[in-house]
């Protein structure tokens, strides 16, 4: 990554000031980095894919740092989570939007919020899959143009988030749990006729039973799979085993149950389930069709790995909620530029990555001669900033006696 201070005439006090100004159009700023994007992949084929990035946090004064799930590193541990979208089209993909996920505890403490400058408006609990359907919204707000949504099983669990994508009129392909509950056939919910005995019912009832989606897999012969090319990889064709099946979904209280896809992977030759999918897309989509689509979600995680790796998105030391949304969109606008880059030289250069660039960028771009005076100086400023971070330690321990 190319670092502050390694180009010419760059002030690295200068930039942590601007994520904190307020002199700069941000909202602006981020509708722009969407429209750009949109123009660069937006289309029917596009999939927008939502999903959430940790990062690990010394600390507790970094706005919405807690002890929560991180999954980068698989557990739980002390860090901020944001909630992303990214708009992918084939093998493209580009970040479009960020929000800091703010947990409970926070909402409920209005001066911890006060000193981590998180504003009114935001100072209260949503639920990541209530801040993911907002991000929707707010995508088509702007215009971004996509054929699908695509979320991993930590919210196509939730049966108001999937159902809240479907009222927007957008399809989705979600992953679920095992639990996930389908029904085979209509369970036209009704109110069950009452005998005249006991208390009147009031409340729908399903006219059948339904089942757990691992327990109809276990049911399925091995001839009910099929085999599907999802895209090229690195070692050529991508392939996997799915099960599909028209199935009913009812969440218990809707007049009418919906009939969505159930979808089924199994990585080739292995016999362990990977993915449980559910799709409102219309009845007649191929199950090719869907499979794609639902493989898709592997270039988000590989916009956050390039993007930690390659855009600085992990290497901030903020502790504002301003200042981290506006260091995100700093992170967009790079892998925005990279991913651009990308198209523009994939046919001399098909296997063309965020790495390639950034070295070429290191190479092109004028670096910064220290002189003796400059490196002298450099020293000095971080052995300040050390000195005086141990001396607010210092005194907050102090305070706390």
């Amino acid at each position: 990554m190319l670092r502050m201070g390694e180009v010419n005439e760059v002030d690295h006090q200068a930039m942590q000031h601007m994520l904190t100004s307020n002199a700069i159009d941000w909202v602006g700023f981020r509708n722009q980095i969407a429209y750009e994007t949109n123009a660069l992949l937006g289309g029917t084929e596009a999939i927008l894919i939502i999903d959430e990035s940790g990062f690990a946090k010394k600390g507790e004064s970094s706005a919405g740092v807690g002890r929560q799930w991180n999954g980068r590193l698989g557990k739980v541990d002390n860090c901020q989570v944001g909630v992303f979208a990214s708009l992918c089209s084939n093998s493209m993909a580009s970040l479009i939007d960020a929000r800091l996920y703010l947990p409970e505890h926070w909402a409920n403490d209005s001066e911890r919020c006060k000193k981590a400058a998180i504003p009114d408006s935001a100072q209260h609990y949503q639920g990541k899959s209530t801040i993911a359907l907002s991000m929707i919204e707010t995508a088509l707000q702007r215009g971004v143009r996509f054929g699908y949504v695509g979320v991993d099983g930590g919210y196509g669990k939730d049966p108001a988030f999937l159902r809240g994508i479907d009222s927007l009129d957008c399809t989705f392909v979600a992953d679920v749990h095992c639990r996930q509950m389908v029904y085979h056939e209509d369970p036209k919910p009704g109110i069950p006729t009452w005998n005249g005995h006991g208390k009147q019912p009031k409340h729908l009832k399903a006219q059948s039973s339904p089942i757990r989606v691992d327990q109809w897999v276990s049911k399925q012969p091995d001839t009910a799979w099929w085999r599907v090319q999802l895209r090229e990889g690195e070692k050529g064709a991508l392939e996997a085993e799915y099960l599909h099946a028209l199935v009913w979904v009812w969440n218990g209280a809707e007049e009418q149950a919906h009939r969505w896809h159930l979808l089924v992977r199994r990585e080739v030759g292995t016999n362990e389930v990977s993915h449980y999918c559910l799709s409102n897309a219309p009845l007649e989509t191929p199950l090719q069709k869907l499979a794609q689509i639902q493989a898709q979600r592997f270039f988000i995680e590989h916009n956050f790995h390039e993007a930690k790796s390659e855009c600085g998105m992990s290497d901030y030391q903020v502790r504002r909620w301003d200042a981290w949304h506006h260091h995100m969109a700093l992170v967009m606008l790079a892998t925005l530029f990279l991913v651009k880059q990308k198209i523009l030289g994939r046919k001399q250069w098909p296997m063309l990555s965020f790495n390639d660039l950034v070295t070429a960028l290191a190479h092109m771009l004028p670096r910064r001669q220290l002189t003796a005076e400059d490196l002298a100086g450099i020293i000095h400023k971080r052995h300040q900033r050390r000195l005086s971070a141990k001396q607010s330690s210092a005194r907050q321990k102090v305070a706390l006696e």
